[in-house]
C-alpha cells in the first residue's frame, strides 16, 4: 500500500524505456527485463568462457555473470547505477539475477559476499561503491553476510578501456591488499563486481585472497563484456 501511494505522487520509470513502472516492478519494467540477454549458469558458451578465464591461474569454485554486456540496454543499465548516481538500480538488478540463480546450486556452500573495493579517491568522487549495492541485492535473496573491510584497493589505477589483455594485467598487478584475513579464513566467499571483461581485476584480487588459510573463491558480476569492443566497456 505504501509503495502504491508513493508511486502515485512520485512515479518511478523504467531506466531502459522510461515507461512508468508498476508497483511490483523494480527499476526495469517487465517487458525490458524479459528481453535482457541472460548468461545461463552452466548453460552455454559464455558461461564456459567466463570460468576458463581463471583456470590454471587461481583456484576457483564457480564463476558466472548475469547479463551480456554487448547489448545496448545492458550497458545503459550498468552505466545508470555506476555513473549516474542511481545505485538502487544495482540492488534491484542483483536481486532479480540472484533470485534466478537461486534455482541452481550456485550459492550452495558460500559463506559470505565480498564486494570489490574502490580506491578512496574514486569512492569520494562517485560517492558510493556500486559493488556494495550489488552485494546488497544478492544478500536480499541469499541472506549471506557482506564483508567489506577485509580487502583494500591500493591504487586508483587508470581505466582498463583501450588496454590489451596483457596491459590490463599489468595495470592491476599488486592492486589489492588483504587487511583483515581473519574475517575470511576458512570461508567460501563470493567476490562481486559490476562488469567482467578479461577478468584481470578480479584475478588480481583473487591472487591476493588465495593466500588466506583455507579460503574458497567464487565470482559473480552483473555483466560479461568479453565479446564487446573495448571502447564500449
Amino acid at each position: 500500500m505504501f509503495r502504491a501511494i508513493l508511486d502515485f505522487f512520485y512515479p518511478r520509470t523504467c531506466v531502459i524505456c522510461d515507461r512508468r513502472l508498476a508497483t511490483t516492478e523494480r527499476s526495469v519494467c517487465a517487458g525490458c527485463l524479459s528481453a535482457l540477454p541472460r548468461i545461463l549458469y552452466k548453460g552455454g558458451e559464455e558461461h564456459g568462457r567466463i570460468e576458463k578465464l581463471f583456470w590454471g591461474r587461481v583456484p576457483i569454485e564457480r564463476a558466472t555473470c548475469g547479463l551480456r554486456y554487448d547489448i545496448e540496454e545492458v550497458r545503459l543499465l550498468v552505466h545508470t547505477f555506476k555513473y549516474f548516481s542511481q545505485p538502487q538500480v544495482a540492488v534491484d538488478i542483483a536481486e532479480i539475477l540472484a533470485d534466478e540463480l537461486s534455482a541452481t546450486d550456485f550459492f550452495e556452500g558460500i559463506d559470505a559476499i565480498v564486494p570489490m573495493p574502490l580506491h578512496s579517491k574514486r569512492l569520494r568522487k562517485r560517492g558510493y561503491n556500486q559493488c556494495d549495492y550489488i552485494a546488497r541485492g544478492l544478500q536480499r535473496v541469499t541472506h549471506l553476510p557482506i564483508i567489506k573491510n577485509a580487502l583494500r584497493r591500493l591504487r586508483n589505477n587508470p581505466s582498463q578501456t583501450h588496454l590489451t589483455m596483457l596491459q590490463r594485467e599489468e595495470n592491476v598487478k599488486d592492486l589489492f591488499q588483504v587487511v583483515r584475513p581473519e574475517l575470511l579464513e576458512n570461508k567460501h566467499i563470493l567476490l562481486v563486481d559490476d562488469v567482467m571483461t578479461t577478468g584481470s581485476t578480479l584475478l588480481s584480487a583473487m591472487q591476493e585472497l588465495q593466500n588466506i588459510p583455507n579460503i574458497h573463491l567464487s565470482v559473480f558480476t552483473i555483466a560479461y563484456a568479453g565479446m564487446v569492443k573495448p571502447e564500449l566497456v
